[in-house]
């Protein structure tokens, strides 16, 4: 079983996406991180974030190892993955990796924003997770700040508002609901609402 979910920043699709994986005891798969790491490799390697070949380059040597979440998850370098996730050659160098990952034998589970319309088009179950931008706002602002980092509610609501108009004007693979996803939004629900919708998404999926 292949379960797509997508969704922009904030949205809960990542937390949902695990809660999935270990319910059904599928494999997981961040496809965010893959473009934070490329966006860490050029950051690391003082390069421009709108260097294409250079981010190309970068992408066609990720491995899919363990990345340092801690690292990859902070505001900045959101803000960075979203540039290079707008570079076509970046995202068609990730492409057969994510594939391949949704491959496996007892299927997966992926979160990202194409995963439904680009990635697995064929996957049996389909959910585009979205909430308000200020409710996503407030939930980012908090996970930073349980991690001891600075959060600043109207920087993070701006910094939404732009990755979302990135994410979903961009020419190659814009985020957008595929047209068989069930919408899933997340603004009045906590996490174990949000976790019980879903489930009940999936299971009238499988039958």
């Amino acid at each position: 079983m292949i379960i797509a979910i997508d969704g922009p920043a904030a949205s809960g699709k990542g937390t949902l996406a695990r809660r999935l994986a270990q319910h059904y005891g599928l494999p997981h798969l961040d496809t965010g991180l893959l473009y934070r790491a490329v966006a860490a490799s050029l950051i690391g390697a003082g390069r421009d974030l709108h260097d294409v070949e250079a981010a190309t380059s970068a992408a066609r040597g990720l491995g899919m190892e363990e990345f340092d979440e801690a690292r990859l998850r902070g505001r900045e370098m959101g803000e960075a993955a979203s540039i290079v996730a707008a570079m076509p050659a970046v995202r068609a160098a990730l492409i057969a990796a994510q594939q391949r990952f949704a491959q496996r034998p007892q299927g997966a589970v992926l979160d990202g924003r194409d995963i439904g319309t680009v990635i697995c088009p064929e996957a049996d179950v389909k959910i585009f997770v979205t909430a308000s931008a200020e409710t996503r706002a407030q939930r980012r602002a908090l996970e930073l700040a349980a991690r001891g980092e600075k959060a600043d509610y109207a920087t993070i609501l701006a910094d939404i508002a732009r990755r979302d108009a990135r994410d979903s004007e961009r020419a190659d693979a814009p985020l957008k609901p595929a047209a068989d996803a069930v919408r899933l939004d997340t603004t009045a629900m906590n996490i174990e609402t949000a976790f019980a919708e879903s489930l009940r998404i999936v299971e009238a999926r499988r039958r």
